[in-house]
């Protein structure tokens, strides 16, 4: 009776472990306690099953050796694994009479023996629904098998052992989950907490805390609203109450600081519930300031893209085909595809057969390197049409410093590069024949030129100049001019092969180089060609038109050293054709290359004499052919060269007038005479007219008229002491324009004289109508006029005329007594000559008397 009251306790004892949720180790052990007073001489063992990797492991205890218990540590499943791994198997008790004979102990069997164990019961654990959760074994050091009695106790004890297990095992989940909660509470980025059904905090964790900048003691048990923006709580408590309902909401309010601050903030209520009742509700929140102000800045950054002029497109920098994530309007526009067209695709579909795969390049490369481009390049509408497309691609870069995006600005300079296209055209070619101009053409010549040089290639090159174009232009006016010039350079196009270079100089000037013609032969018969080509006449405005031209060939076989010299020898051929009688064709000849060098040594130390006023004055007395008193004088130009001394006028004034210098030379004169004779008169009282020589170039040039009316003014000198001394050839190109001008003159008092009057090609006619006081005949008269009949009967009829016409008669050139005679026997006025004096410096002149005797 004691004994079964005793084994009762032990029993009741277990179950108050079991409720009490006792550690599971002192649990088993009060169970084998147990167990060994119902089985006297038995030895419990307990094995758990980990269902994970399905093995078996003996818990420790004081019956078992370290080694022993090491041994059966994560031992297979199997029917084959001693008693126990064949009751795991089985879900059945097992029971091994003799360890050492049974074949299934074989793995573990010295370790048992070793232990004292001859047999072993083993019995499964399991749940009430089958489940494993472990094995213990009964071991006897004796050969035992059980009765049924003990199968009764082992049923008992297997129920037990169940129960404590599974009751172990639930506390250990709810542990789990209790610390799992904990810690998701405790350290989840955004805020969690809790509310009763009033709204009032219970708890909250870190993230709250920061967010709010409350700690949670001052949250506790106070209402929600309270830390809410009065413009805001409305809503906030409508959907507190949605989740008091049962629901889970998410929305956005705004809550206020405990530094007084609004802050945006993301809430998320779902109920709490309890047997299926709400108890409170669960809050999550998270402060979205930053996210808004974001969102707000890129809906900024949206509008301003939209309203951007330019086309503007956004790419995914992070996705390898970089594609396009937004597009706005004009982006649309200027290349024709919709946004929906271009969305996610990379943006290389611009591109097309002409785009210039270097800048593709360029443009990929700053890309590599995440740096801004710069680019113009050739893209592709969606229709095909091409366009000129500045584009300009910025990395946009994350507060990490990664480059998320690309950012393209797009403009379409179509418009733009056809007008540089056209200003470019302007600037190299002739607009009237469409030809390269003068700039373009000696670009072209001097490429052509260096690569003769290397190559050892002949180059040649024609000048044409059109003969008696001025008339064309004179009579029918500039469109008819114009129309003339069109058309001779369709013709001459019509002559040359692809290769040569044709264009129009400037004027009634073409150039033509030849890069086809190889021999002379084949160059003259060019040359006879266009002669006959422009003889033919040209039809403008129903009127035919005949003309002719000069032509001027050069080539480098002369071993020219630079470029100009062909260019020069060229021009001097087309010279000498005009010098030939025009409508032909002159090739430049290598004997006249030393007095060409000279010429052009000559127009270049003409320039610096005038830079550096290398010139002086000299001035000729004009006397009374009678009495020898001195009338007036003539301003005569002299050069002092700095290495060759005095050059002669016969040599350097040709050249000036040829190289259109004698125009800023004359000026010069002009205004070193008013300024001499002004001076002359103010120092000494001597009223002295001087007489400038004037070239036909500087008469008949725009501004003459003013020209002379500032050096009289400027210097002081009365018109009337001011005569100009003009040849017949200001008349070659008409008489009118110059006797306007020569009547304007004597308006204002300055006086005209005809100088070399005889030697030119000017008819009586013009004589007749011209306002001058005054001839001047040539020296080459006033000599041979002694020796020679008919050259006296002219001087003499020159002499009477003028003076029928009341002009005053000079005669140039007077070197001796003879010749003065003569000049007075035939009522010359006036005498000039060595005979009188020589031109002299103006120092010298203030010296002479007002009486000049002669003198041999």
């Amino acid at each position: 009776m004691q004994d079964a009251l005793s084994l009762l306790e032990a029993q009741q004892r277990i179950h108050e472990l079991i409720a009490k949720r006792s550690p599971l180790p002192q649990t088993l052990e009060v169970i084998a306690r147990w167990m060994e007073q119902l089985l006297p001489g038995a030895v419990v063992a307990f094995m758990r099953f980990d269902a994970r990797d399905g093995t078996l492991s003996l818990v420790p205890s004081q019956h078992f050796s370290e080694s022993h218990t090491a041994k059966l540590q994560q031992v297979w499943v199997a029917a084959d694994v001693a008693s126990f791994g064949s009751a795991a198997h089985n879900r059945c008790l097992v029971v091994t009479e003799d360890i050492a004979q049974d074949p299934r102990w074989e793995f573990c069997r010295e370790a048992a023996l070793c232990e004292g164990f001859r047999s072993c019961w083993s019995s499964p654990v399991t749940t009430t629904d089958g489940v494993l959760l472990g094995i213990f074994n009964i071991y006897y050091r004796t050969h035992r098998v059980p009765t049924e009695g003990d199968k009764q106790h082992l049923d008992q004890a297997a129920a037990l052992i169940s129960l404590a297990l599974v009751r172990d095992r639930d506390v250990r989940r709810h542990r789990e989950l209790s610390e799992w909660h904990r810690s998701l509470f405790t350290n989840h980025p955004d805020g969690v907490y809790e509310f009763d059904l009033e709204g009032h905090f219970l708890r909250g964790n870190a993230a709250l805390e920061r967010i709010t900048g409350h700690p949670e003691a001052n949250l506790i048990g106070r209402h929600f609203n309270q830390f809410v923006e009065p413009g805001y709580r409305e809503l906030t408590l409508t959907n507190f109450a949605a989740a008091c309902r049962g629901e889970a909401v998410t929305y956005e309010t705004l809550g206020t600081h405990a530094e007084g601050n609004a802050f945006s903030v993301e809430v998320t209520n779902f109920p709490v519930t309890l047997d299926g009742e709400i108890v409170g509700v669960y809050g999550i929140c998270r402060d979205i300031t930053e996210r808004k102000r974001q969102s707000s800045e890129l809906r900024l950054l949206n509008r301003g893209i939209e309203a951007s002029p330019s086309g503007m497109i956004m790419v995914d920098a992070l996705e390898a085909d970089m594609p396009i994530v937004l597009a706005n309007v004009a982006f649309s526009t200027m290349t024709g595809y919709a946004h929906d067209d271009v969305l996610g695709r990379n943006c290389r579909f611009l591109q097309g057969a002409q785009t210039d795969p270097a800048t593709v390049e360029e443009i990929r490369a700053g890309i590599r390197e995440m740096r801004h481009v710069n680019v113009t390049l050739l893209n592709y509408r969606k229709d095909g049409t091409p366009f000129w497309n500045q584009l300009e691609v910025s990395p946009v870069f994350d507060d990490g410093g990664l480059c998320t995006h690309f950012i393209g600005t797009q403009q379409d300079i179509t418009a733009q590069k056809a007008q540089e296209a056209h200003i470019a055209y302007q600037a190299t070619h002739d607009l009237l024949t469409g030809l390269p101009n003068l700039s373009t053409f000696t670009d072209l010549i001097e490429e052509a030129f260096q690569r003769s040089l290397q190559q050892g290639k002949q180059l040649t090159l024609m000048y044409l100049d059109l003969d008696g174009f001025k008339y064309v232009n004179d009579d029918l006016g500039h469109h008819s001019g114009n129309e003339v010039l069109a058309v001779v350079g369709r013709r001459l196009k019509t002559l040359l092969s692809p290769d040569d270079v044709l264009s129009r100089l400037g004027g009634d000037e073409f150039g033509i180089l030849l890069a086809s013609h190889t021999s002379r032969g084949e160059v003259i018969q060019l040359a006879e060609d266009i002669l006959d080509s422009l003889a033919q006449p040209i039809e403008v405005d129903d009127q035919l038109i005949q003309l002719s031209v000069s032509i001027g060939i050069a080539c480098n076989s002369l071993s020219q050293e630079q470029v100009h010299e062909l260019i020069q020898h060229a021009n001097l051929a087309v010279t000498e054709a005009k010098r030939q009688g025009r409508n032909t064709w002159q090739w430049y000849r290598a004997r006249r290359k030393q007095s060409i060098r000279h010429s052009v040594a000559m127009r270049h130390d003409l320039h610096e004499a005038l830079r550096e006023e290398q010139f002086d004055v000299h001035y000729q007395p004009l006397v009374d052919a009678i009495s020898g008193r001195m009338l007036s004088v003539e301003a005569l130009v002299r050069w002092r060269h700095p290495s060759r001394g005095m050059i002669s006028p016969g040599e350097f004034i040709p050249l000036a007038e040829q190289t259109g210098q004698i125009v800023p030379m004359g000026s010069w004169v002009l205004h070193r005479a008013c300024r001499d004779l002004a001076e002359l008169r103010a120092s000494t009282g001597r009223v002295l007219p001087v007489a400038v020589n004037i070239s036909s170039l500087q008469f008949c040039r725009d501004g003459f008229l003013e020209e002379v009316q500032h050096a009289l003014a400027d210097t002081g000198l009365p018109p009337e002491l001011l005569e100009l001394e003009v040849t017949e050839s200001v008349l070659l190109d008409g008489a009118e324009p110059v006797i306007e001008l020569m009547e304007t003159l004597m308006e204002i008092g300055v006086r005209v004289a005809l100088d070399d009057f005889g030697t030119g090609f000017s008819s009586l006619s013009y004589l007749r109508d011209l306002p001058t006081h005054k001839l001047k005949i040539d020296r080459s008269f006033v000599q041979k006029s002694l020796h020679d009949k008919h050259t006296a009967a002219i001087v003499q009829g020159v002499i009477t005329m003028a003076h029928h016409m009341d002009l005053i008669v000079v005669a140039e050139g007077i070197e001796t007594r003879e010749e003065q005679r003569d000049m007075v026997r035939r009522r010359c006025d006036l005498l000039q000559g060595f005979l009188f004096s020589r031109p002299l410096p103006f120092h010298e002149l203030i010296a002479l008397p007002e009486c000049l005797p002669a003198h041999d």
